[in-house]
């Protein structure tokens, strides 16, 4: 614990339980019970960091097979008629990953509980590569969609694992900035997905090799966790002091270590009781009923379910789909393009690693949704302009194609009689492909029906053939939403939530916790993946983005409300500032607090205004 046991905002003064003299006295007498004594360590706090850079792998894996669908699917349906056809099947190759995610999240928190973080991490690895093998031999939709769930499975487990591993192993100090680095592992993951699907482009066989090599990573992990220590945390939990022991003198400096053992010591000294019936068990009444954890709780799953409800995934799983949406023909060109727009998230998390031990989770998230909002807000007016401005159907420009005219704007038709107006736009809302016009693409083009024929014959006469998006000049408006608004996201919203979740919860829920959290963040990423493209289908790319837009004011609401700092707090400390709220008969416990709480003197037992 630090020397100055209090947490202070600017209105209220919170004394935390206990003192440094009785804590210290805990450890020492739990450090003699093993025959150990924390001294010299064996490795630096640079082990810290190794420690959190092969638990990021998971992140990694995690953020792998959220980007390498995206351009993936380009492929699967160019090789599965019955997919490229249904938007559904696509929707359902997307979201089977995140449904085996939701499986994963769901029983990983009682896993870690009872078996370990490393056991977990461990066992995810076996199941993902097995999952990553099987998609890449898959002979159609159904194989592929079954091992999509496997990989989901090991992800989902992992996504909840990793964060907690991270943070219990972690100085508080710089707790923050280590599990932000593994969303940067998340990001890279996803930008290396990006140009490997981009270097698979021309390869035989590409959607096969872009969604086994995910295999390789995972393998690596797998290896050196066989060489890698348990949490001391969970080791406390399970009565194993001398093993906690063990851990803490190979992870911190003398100094450090000592700080560090004594707030495990502390949450352990309830932990232990005999007659304390949480050592008994996992009790979800207790944590229901009691103020404290329920607060916590809250706040845990709230913050996962907005950074899904956003809409970041819809970017991520559909980023070059969208780009196609916004005018852009070529499957390589788009994949080009959203690699460049996976490289500004990667950039946006690295800013996150500086800025969330400095700037504080509460506030980095409040700036965050503030330019969310704004650029969903550019996106929606950019996707506007685009359907509203796309070229017109010519009748004139090959009457000898009248074999694969699309059938609802036939030549003989008189344009008032068409369901759908006769551009662009309305072309593609008839389920037909657009052959745009050779030399400008924004002058009339041709409404083709949409099959590998058309396709193939609107090629061969070297003409772009839309089947996503029409050709527009607001194109890079859209881009540029796109950019702004994984810059806004990447620093707060990415890696606030997971970060939030692996320090809020005391030590006896925090695997159960943290799993339920983690469970409705995929519940929700679930939701968004599986009906992203029909809402496209029925609102419109322009209005689904404003839709999101709303719900990230929706999502800002609940920061200000419910959520507290806890920039640089131990997790004792943290517990001790949600019971400092248990008296408070406000619903939204945390409005009117500072954005940052310091260590000061006070008087013992004091809550002072």
């Amino acid at each position: 614990m630090p020397d100055e046991p209090w947490v202070k905002n600017s209105t209220r003064r919170v004394k935390f339980a206990g003192d440094n003299t009785n804590s210290s006295q805990m450890a020492s007498a739990l450090i003699s019970g093993t025959g150990n004594q924390i001294g010299t360590p064996s490795a630096s706090k640079h082990f810290v960091f190794l420690l959190a850079l092969a638990a990021g792998i998971g992140g990694f894996l995690f953020g792998y097979d959220t980007g390498v669908i995206s351009g993936a699917l380009l492929f699967i349906r160019d090789d599965f008629t019955s997919v490229n056809k249904s938007s559904f099947l696509q929707e359902a190759i997307v979201s089977m990953a995140i449904a085996g995610a939701v499986v994963g999240a769901a029983v990983g928190g009682l896993l870690n509980d009872r078996l370990g973080r490393r056991f977990c991490i461990l066992g995810s690895d076996i199941i993902f590569t097995i999952g990553a093998l099987l998609m890449a031999a898959a002979p159609g939709p159904g194989i592929l969609i079954c091992g999509r769930f496997l990989v989901g499975l090991g992800v989902g487990v992992t996504s909840m694992t990793v964060p907690l591993y991270i943070a219990e192993v972690s100085p508080p100090k710089i707790r923050g900035s280590l599990v932000t680095l593994n969303v940067l592992m998340i990001t890279s993951g996803q930008f290396l997905s990006y140009l490997i699907n981009l270097g698979f482009t021309k390869v035989p066989g590409n959607w096969r090799w872009m969604l086994g090599v995910a295999a390789v990573p995972a393998v690596l992990q797998a290896v050196l966790f066989c060489f890698l220590p348990e949490s001391p945390r969970w080791y406390v939990r399970q009565k194993r002091f001398d093993e906690a022991v063990s851990v803490l003198k190979r992870l911190y400096p003398s100094g450090e270590g000592i700080a560090a053992y004594d707030e495990v010591a502390a949450a352990a000294s309830e932990w232990h009781h005999e007659d304390n019936p949480q050592a008994q068990g996992i009790n979800f009444r207790d944590i229901l009923v009691t103020k404290r954890k329920r607060m916590a709780l809250t706040a845990g799953v709230g913050m996962q379910v907005f950074q899904q409800l956003v809409g970041i995934n819809t970017v991520m799983y559909y980023s070059p789909s969208i780009i196609e949406f916004a005018g852009y023909a070529s499957h390589e060109t788009a994949l080009l393009l959203s690699a460049g727009v996976a490289a500004m998230n990667a950039i946006g998390t690295v800013a996150g690693i500086f800025l969330i031990d400095r700037c504080g989770r509460r506030r980095l998230a409040i700036l965050s949704l503030v330019g969310v909002i704004s650029a969903l807000c550019l996106l929606s007016v950019a996707f506007h302009l685009t359907s509203s401005s796309s070229p017109n159907i010519s009748w004139a420009a090959h009457p000898d194609k009248a074999d694969i005219t699309c059938p609802a704007f036939p030549y003989s038709g008189n344009a008032s009689t068409f369901e759908f107006p006769p551009t662009c736009t309305g072309c593609l809302q008839a389920n037909c492909g657009f052959c745009a016009a050779a030399k400008d693409e924004m002058l009339p083009g041709n409404c083709f029906t949409y099959t590998d024929n058309a396709g193939h014959v609107c090629q061969n006469l070297a003409r772009s053939w839309f089947t996503r998006g029409c050709p527009s000049d607001y194109g890079w408006l859209a881009l540029l939403g796109l950019v702004l608004y994984l810059l806004a996201f990447a620093p707060g919203m990415g890696p606030v939530p997971w970060t939030v979740n692996s320090e809020i919860y005391s030590l006896q829920d925090r695997g159960v916790c943290g799993g339920i959290a983690a469970t409705a963040n995929w519940i929700s990423n679930f939701v968004i993946a599986q009906t992203f493209l029909s809402l496209t289908d029925a609102l419109g790319t322009s209005k689904t983005f404003l839709l999101f837009a709303g719900l990230a004011v929706a999502a800002l609401l609940f920061v200000l409300c419910y959520l507290p700092e806890t920039k640089g707090l131990s997790f004792e400390q943290v517990e001790l500032l949600f019971k400092s709220r248990e008296n408070s008969s406000s619903w939204m416990p945390f409005l009117n607090t500072d954005a940052e709480y310091v260590l000061i003197g006070g008087e013992p037992g004091s809550i002072e205004s």
